[in-house]
C-alpha cells in the first residue's frame, strides 16, 4: 500500500463511526448500509485529492457522507419505494427503552433529507455552527430549524 492509500485507510478507521451512524439514518438494512457505507468510501476516495484542509476532515466526511446518502436517498423515492422504519437490532438490551429509540428512529426516518440530517448531527453533539458548515447554512438557522423539528417530531402519529 502506498503512502496515500495509508493515510486515507487510517482516516476512514478514524471515522468509520461517524460514517455508520449517518448510513444508519437512511437504512436499517445491514446490506444497504454496507452499500451505502461503500459507495460513501468511492466518493470519499475520488474527492481525497481535492480536500484542501480548510475545514476539519471531520466536517468534510460528514458532508461527504450526508450528500452521498441524501442523494441515494433522493433516488430511492424517485423509485417510489416506501420508505425503511429504523428497527434497527442492536438496541433489544432493554424494551422499554427499545421501544422509544425505534419509535424515535421511525419518525426520524420520516423527515425530509435536509432535516434527518440536522437532527442526526445534532443528536451526535455537534455544535450548531459547525452543523451550518456541514450542511450549508448559517448557526441560526440550524437554532431555528432544529426548533421546528422538534415540534414536527414531537406532533407525529407513530404510523
Amino acid at each position: 500500500m502506498n503512502p496515500k492509500e495509508q493515510q486515507f485507510a487510517q482516516v476512514v478507521k478514524d471515522n468509520r463511526s461517524t460514517i455508520y451512524a449517518v448510513c444508519y439514518m437512511f437504512s436499517n438494512e445491514a446490506d444497504e448500509v454496507a452499500d451505502l457505507f461503500q459507495e460513501v468510501l468511492v466518493k470519499l476516495w475520488n474527492g481525497y485529492d481535492s480536500f484542501q484542509g480548510k475545514s476539519d476532515i471531520k466536517t468534510w466526511i460528514y458532508r461527504v457522507t450526508l450528500n452521498t446518502c441524501v442523494t441515494i436517498d433522493r433516488k430511492k423515492r424517485r423509485r417510489n419505494r416506501a420508505m425503511l422504519s429504523m428497527d434497527v437490532d442492536y438496541f433489544d438490551s432493554q424494551e422499554q427503552e427499545t421501544a422509544q429509540v425505534r419509535i424515535l428512529h421511525e419518525r426520524i426516518a420520516r423527515l425530509q433529507p435536509l432535516d434527518r440530517a440536522i437532527i442526526l448531527l445534532w443528536l451526535e453533539q455537534i455544535s450548531y455552527g459547525e452543523i451550518g458548515e456541514i450542511v450549508g447554512i448559517s448557526a441560526k438557522n440550524v437554532s431555528v430549524r432544529l426548533a421546528r423539528i422538534r415540534v414536527q417530531l414531537k406532533n407525529m402519529s407513530n404510523k
